[in-house]
């Protein structure tokens, strides 16, 4: 049976937002339309697997989460590590006769792609299109001719440069490069500066780039035009408002993302009119409000922080079991940790529980629940002395290399059982997570999954590096120690 999350659109009530909003962290989305006139779209996942989340619609407003078209990261030795904000950039989804691809570029190392004649089925391993550094924001266009064309970006931080966009030929099946890079436009001149983004399109015999420019935070969409794929072209904003970044264009419809800290890239839905042959945008007339609802299964919604490895954990019968992972010996705090498996938050606020079992097998073995992002608050139970303590830790600026501090807020009476020569010790405890407007969190925990013991202190949940808080189970162990687990329980 599939394994399905669904995620509705809805309307932010206030005057300044817009119409129909994917209220989660997808963020950079590209969408194309199916066989069946029904429509795909995927989103930049970074160093989190699986990768490439891949959503359908039949109507462009609601979508489900039905599928990721990556398991690993490469290089594998690379990804098996965390590398924050690495990985998956700014994918492109395009169907090309009965086939679906999708392009990214990896910063670090170039330009993949991923192919599938069935979106909610196995794609192919990735192929290394072209090998380089700083190659960002790829996308292809198949011409009539049978021609293949790939625009891209370029990142400053592995370049030195940026605010251009290039186009170079494909081979026609879009596996490797063929011509040079050509540079058809350079934002600098025009104002645009930090032009990135760019999805590519032709259309009554025009070839259009829609890209960003002016940054994420305040920026604005602008099109290109030209008669010539190379150029020249020119240009024009389409839209600019409350800061609407880049995004995919399908029929009379643009989705794109809007920054919301904490919250990450959530998604917008525009309406595209062409006017003297430019696709001018607009707010959405569709005003209705719903409400995001998840599917029976909820393990699609959980990824993993770096590539899966063995190691790590193991789906079990009614959810998953995660490993302790042995932290290193100098250990400041879980931004060193792979082996985190959380989900996205889901809607303004909402209310989530997560019933737990956890076991150790040694003192200093740590399990719990994790609101992790660039700060972090996880509760985490430590077996000691034959007893597990409740402790509540937080960490700021963990990206910076920041210590955790913490406290004991509660002793959980701990269930030993013989495992061999040594004793196994396991407790219950389940975490309800309510989150309010701003994302500030509220936690309560229970020992027997009846009354819970709300804690006084809020906490304000903090974006990643480029993807927003996410919150989930951890399990980590002493350098060189025997490892514990928790065991989650998945609906």
């Amino acid at each position: 049976m599939k394994k399905t999350l669904t995620i509705l659109l809805f309307l932010s009530l206030a005057s300044s937002m817009l119409a129909q909003v994917v209220y989660a962290d997808y963020s950079d989305p590209d969408v194309c339309e199916g066989t069946e006139g029904d429509y795909w779209l995927t989103a930049s996942s970074f160093q989190c697997t699986p990768g490439l989340p891949i959503l359908h619609s039949n109507d462009l407003v609601h979508w489900e989460l039905v599928n990721y078209a990556v398991e690993s990261l490469f290089p594998a030795e690379h990804y098996n590590t965390v590398q924050h904000g690495c990985g998956v950039w700014a994918p492109s989804i395009r169907r090309h006769g009965d086939t679906y691809y999708i392009y990214w570029g990896d910063p670090d190392y170039g330009v993949f792609m991923v192919q599938t004649s069935n979106p909610r089925g196995r794609w192919s391993e990735p192929v290394l299109v072209m090998e380089g550094k700083g190659v960002i924001d790829t996308c292809p266009l198949w011409d009539e001719d049978g021609r293949c064309y790939l625009v891209n970006g370029w990142a400053n931080s592995r370049c030195g440069f940026n605010s251009v966009l290039t186009v170079r030929e494909l081979s026609p099946d879009g596996t490797k490069v063929i011509g040079k890079p050509i540079l058809v436009y350079d934002g600098q001149l025009e104002g645009n500066h930090t032009i990135e983004g760019p999805k590519f399109y032709k259309r009554d015999g025009y070839y259009y780039i829609l890209a960003p420019a002016g940054g994420v935070e305040k920026g604005w969409q602008v099109a290109l035009r030209s008669k010539n794929v190379y150029g020249p072209y020119e240009s024009k904003t389409v839209f600019n408002q409350d800061g609407i970044h880049q995004g995919g264009w399908v029929e009379s419809s643009f989705i794109c993302f809007q920054e919301k800290a904490a919250y990450g890239r959530i998604l917008h839905l525009l309406d595209v009119k062409m006017k003297d042959g430019w696709p001018m945008m607009s707010v959405s007339k569709n005003n209705k409000l719903t409400t995001p609802s998840i599917a029976p299964s909820e393990r699609l919604a959980y990824q993993w922080h770096a590539n899966y490895q063995d190691v790590f954990g193991f789906p079990i019968s009614q959810g998953m079991r995660v490993y302790g992972h042995n932290v290193s010996s100098n250990f400041k705090s879980l931004w060193e940790v792979p082996n985190l498996y959380l989900k996205k938050f889901e809607g303004e606020t909402f209310v989530d529980t997560l019933r737990m079992v956890i076991t150790a097998k040694a003192d200093g073995n740590e399990s719990g629940f994790v609101i992790m992002g660039r700060d972090y608050y996880r509760l985490s139970v430590e077996l000691q002395n034959e007893q597990f303590v409740l402790k509540r830790i937080i960490c700021k600026n963990a990206d910076e290399g920041a210590l955790e501090t913490g406290e004991t807020i509660a002793m959980i009476k701990a269930r030993k059982y013989g495992a061999g020569a040594k004793v196994n010790y396991e407790c219950r405890v389940d975490v309800r997570i309510q989150c309010d407007k701003g994302a500030v969190c509220h936690l309560a925990y229970s020992a027997d999954g009846k009354s819970y013991i709300s804690l006084p202190i809020s906490f304000q949940a903090r974006e990643g590096k480029w993807i927003g808080a996410k919150y989930g189970v951890f399990s980590i162990a002493p350098k060189s120690a025997s490892k514990g687990w928790v065991d989650l329980t998945l609906h």
